[in-house]
């Protein structure tokens, strides 16, 4: 990854003009480390440390580190996971970060052929700084508008903290499927994003797979900074984006 001299002002200029920024492959705590520009929100999709991508020693360590270092750029923080691996970084949260929901998304179809209980859900950790602004509105129907703007809406309700949308496997979403093999769908990550940033808010996801949530927030017409460590998952969001990667100015 270039560091943050090499990369600093090209991507500041970058951020300025473009809807979605691309960075070359890197190792996400290298990502974090060069950044210099504010984040509203950014969204981390680690590997769970079971199956797909094995077992490390230190996981936990790892991904509380990972939320120190994003803390120091972003507002508000979502970590996916197995619920009961996840989980345990929450005795651990850097200092200042606060749990705002513990979110679930489940998903009916599962094809696993597992003895025992089928797996049909993930945990997404909404952790964010104290204060962090949320939009609840966003999720206002048109008749619940109508009454915000007489005045006569009595609350605000916000959306659920239970993401239902099926896996992308078979037949199922098939015009959203790119061949990543841990591909979300997008209605997965709208909510995320709808309830932390307004249009224009910057959103990262460095490690972002297929690229989902850049063209969720292409769609919301949010900005988005996309990195991942494996070369051919940033092939495949310059694919599906339309972009191309930021080429950073040589080092003098």
């Amino acid at each position: 990854m270039p560091k943050a001299a090499a990369i600093g002002t090209t991507l500041r200029l970058e951020l300025g003009k473009a809807p979605a920024t691309v960075l070359p492959p890197a190792d996400v705590l290298d990502t974090l480390a060069a950044l210099d520009v504010p984040v509203t929100t950014t969204i981390l999709d680690p590997w769970y440390n079971r199956g797909v991508g094995g077992v490390a020693e230190g996981y936990d360590d790892w991904l509380v580190s990972l939320l120190e270092e994003t803390a120091r750029v972003s507002e508000h923080i979502f970590v996916w996971g197995f619920p009961e691996i996840v989980c345990r970084v929450l005795p651990s949260l850097p200092k200042g970060l606060e749990l705002v929901a513990w979110l679930t998304w489940y998903y009916k179809n599962c094809p696993s052929v597992i003895r025992g209980w089928r797996s049909s859900q993930l945990a997404c950790l909404h952790i964010a700084k104290a204060g962090a602004r949320l939009y609840p509105e966003h999720f206002l129907n048109g008749a619940q508008l109508q009454l915000q703007e007489r005045g006569k809406l009595r609350y605000m309700p916000g959306p659920p903290s239970v993401i239902e949308a099926p896996l992308l496997v078979g037949f199922v979403g098939r015009e959203e499927q790119t061949g990543h093999p841990a591909q979300k769908p997008a209605k997965v990550f709208e909510p995320l994003v709808l309830m932390t940033t307004r249009e224009g808010d910057l959103v990262l996801d460095p490690m972002c797979g297929s690229g989902t949530t850049g063209v969720v927030c292409q769609k919301l017409r949010r900005r988005a900074l996309l990195c991942d460590s494996d070369e051919q998952c940033i092939r495949m969001t310059e694919q599906r984006l339309g972009i191309s990667r930021l080429q950073p100015e040589a080092e003098p």
